[in-house]
């Protein structure tokens, strides 16, 4: 293991943050206990006071066929998956296309685009070395409770790389705004939308410093340049109260915030 600075106003999604030191894990590795596992920053608002932090180094960065399964490490980049998936026609990985991050990230939200999310073709997590079935996990709408550091994914395979719904699940994501965000920064409710709920109570498009509800999606809450921790917490404070006043509905983030 080593540590590693970095300026998460570059390299978080949102562009908010202070440079950090980061303990980077490598394959051999015991994981600490006392420290909070993150990936590429992509739904992340990181805080001036985070906790330690950790991150998987590039060693984790694989994909193997095995015979008839495919591992991954953890630390492997989204549109490398969908890459190689297309390369060796590879089907179940498109929903991937444009969904940004690193394999242990999506996992840990279970993260997806419509009825298409990473738990449906898991096969097993690797966790704390031992190879857990994806049926004695816990999971749900963009929920996993891992309980410690995934490192590595295991997947059948199946066969048949469909470029037509490759376009159709990208085409979904070109209404998402060009301005940094960290993606949708709610849940979505039961039978509902959070972005709608946001527009509902009159934040759509409202703003405060550099940080903004978009005027393209109303729940991605976006950097003008220069945005602050403090004006998107309160962004995201005044957004839950207005909808829970309005609608009894408690919005639940989908931005992990240290």
């Amino acid at each position: 293991m080593f540590f590693k600075t970095i300026d998460f106003s570059n390299f978080s999604s949102i562009k908010i943050g202070q440079p950090t030191k980061i303990l980077m894990l490598e394959k051999k590795d015991s994981i600490p206990t006392d420290r909070v596992i993150i990936g590429k920053a992509n739904n992340l608002l990181l805080s001036p006071t985070p906790p330690p932090l950790m991150m998987l180094s590039k060693e984790f960065s694989f994909i193997n066929i095995i015979k008839d399964e495919l591992i991954i490490g953890c630390a492997t980049p989204s549109g490398k998956i969908v890459s190689f998936a297309k390369k060796n026609n590879l089907a179940g990985f498109e929903f991937l296309s444009k969904l940004p991050g690193s394999l242990g990230g999506i996992v840990a939200m279970n993260a997806g685009v419509k009825s298409y999310e990473i738990f449906n073709i898991i096969k097993a997590i690797k966790i704390d070395n031992i190879w857990i079935p994806k049926e004695e996990i816990e999971y749900s709408y963009r929920f996993s409770k891992l309980n410690s550091v995934a490192t590595e994914v295991k997947f059948d395979i199946n066969y048949g790389f469909d470029t037509t719904l490759l376009k159709e699940l990208t085409n979904l994501r070109s209404n998402q705004p060009k301005l940094p965000s960290a993606g949708s920064a709610f849940k979505n409710p039961n039978n509902d939308y959070a972005g709608r709920l946001i527009e509902a109570v009159g934040l759509k498009g409202v703003r405060k410093g550099a940080m903004q509800w978009s005027q393209v999606h109303a729940n991605f809450l976006v950097n003008h340049g220069g945005g602050t921790f403090e004006d998107a917490k309160y962004l995201i404070d005044l957004a839950k109260d207005r909808v829970f006043d309005k609608f009894g509905i408690l919005l639940k983030e989908e931005i992990k915030i240290l």
